[in-house]
């Protein structure tokens, strides 16, 4: 493995093997977020609902949290394509929900989110989510953030897309893989914003790609939650012995691995940036689900045709919080990274090797237990 780092070799597990998702010891209180479209509108509630731990969020083509309010007509009109008669909801009332679902206990208290930085994107050819949603996030982010803890670019000729310096289609698609080439480093910029300040991003990614099975974060049952049977992570060499930090990459509608295979994976740009700056990428995967789930005991339809995250209500009320389906499953997933590396000479234990227990702080903490399609791309 040494050999193929040095060659600039990205070692993957091998196709179709999932594995283990290793412990590494990382920072979990260092964690940032990042995602497009419905991927973004995760990582706000992931933000918001574990402020007391996320450090920041990168977000491209999404609006605030709770903006669906459990309403699918509410996710495709008001938080996507508003009009004067419908418009995006008042940031004030988001607030206030916010508010409430803290005294409730079942999100961390958003004045959290003072102590964290925002870095919002919105191309001026998506016509998928309008800028006035991406702008709706800013004014959120405002009731918390300092205002240059908030960056907001929206002067690219972008179009619904995850957004790179020289991967993927024309800078205005909209369309699969929605990777776009708008000359514009997105992932650098965000993570330089977010965790800066880095290093200069490596040649070409050297570290492990992880495939991993998402089954245990997801109470046994992916599929009740939409979620997909593996998951990626990004292992750079300097991360193998701990003390690294984690980013979690949120792909959006149609980009998870059953649509675009590892494309978003490998070419959203995030991997060159971890490879030099000690940095851990988590890549969560959900798929289209469309029918029931979840057995004779625990039947649940699911309605996810395009294979978003769920911002607006299909695996239940308790989305946007902490016990929502897919956010305890992506905790789960953080407790394990932040689970001792158990190191042997200079050799920490790889993917598939046996590994240790979580500490006992870590086993206190929340365990793991579709749609017409907002976010659509």
């Amino acid at each position: 493995m040494a050999t193929l780092a040095l060659l600039g070799v990205c070692v993957v597990s091998p196709a179709g093997v999932a594995e283990p998702l290793p412990a590494l010891d990382v920072r979990l209180e260092q964690t940032t977020v990042s995602g497009v479209s419905s991927g973004g509108y995760m990582a706000v509630q992931f933000h918001v609902a574990h402020s007391a731990m996320i450090r920041g969020a990168g977000v491209i083509a999404a609006g605030p949290y709770f903006c669906a309010q459990s309403s699918v007509y509410t996710a495709l009109v008001n938080c996507m394509k508003p009009t004067r008669l419908q418009p995006v909801p008042d940031v004030r009332l988001l607030a206030a929900e916010a508010a409430s679902f803290a005294a409730a206990g079942t999100i961390d208290p958003p004045d959290n989110l003072a102590g964290s930085r925002a870095w919002l994107f919105s191309g001026k050819r998506d016509e998928t989510v309008d800028r006035a949603v991406v702008a709706a996030l800013q004014r959120f982010y405002r009731q918390y953030l300092p205002a240059d803890a908030i960056v907001f670019i929206d002067t690219l000729p972008a179009g619904h897309a995850m957004i790179t310096l020289d991967a993927g289609a024309a800078c205005s698609a909209s369309q699969p893989p929605f990777i776009n080439d708008c000359d514009f480093d997105a992932a650098g910029e965000l993570l330089e914003h977010l965790a800066g300040p880095l290093q200069p991003p490596a040649r070409e990614a050297a570290g492990r790609l992880v495939r991993f099975e998402q089954g245990e974060f997801a109470g046994g049952a992916p599929d009740a939650a939409s979620m997909a049977a593996e998951g990626f992570a990004y292992v750079p060499p300097g991360c193998e012995r701990g003390g690294c930090r984690v980013h979690v990459a949120f792909h959006g509608c149609r980009q998870g691995v059953d649509a675009v295979g590892e494309q978003f994976v490998r070419d959203a740009g995030y991997n060159r940036w971890a490879e030099t700056n000690r940095l851990v990428v988590l890549y969560p995967q959900v798929v289209a689900s469309y029918g029931w789930t979840g057995g004779i005991w625990s039947p649940r339809f699911v309605f996810n045709p395009r294979g978003c995250w769920d911002w607006w209500g299909y695996t239940g009320p308790l989305y946007p919080t902490r016990a929502g389906a897919q956010m305890r499953a992506v905790r789960a997933m953080l407790d394990r990274l932040a689970a001792p590396a158990k190191a042997v000479g200079a050799r920490s234990f790889g993917v598939g090797e046996p590994q240790p227990a979580a500490s006992p702080a870590a086993s206190q903490r929340p365990a793991a237990d579709g749609q017409p399609s907002p976010g659509r791309d």
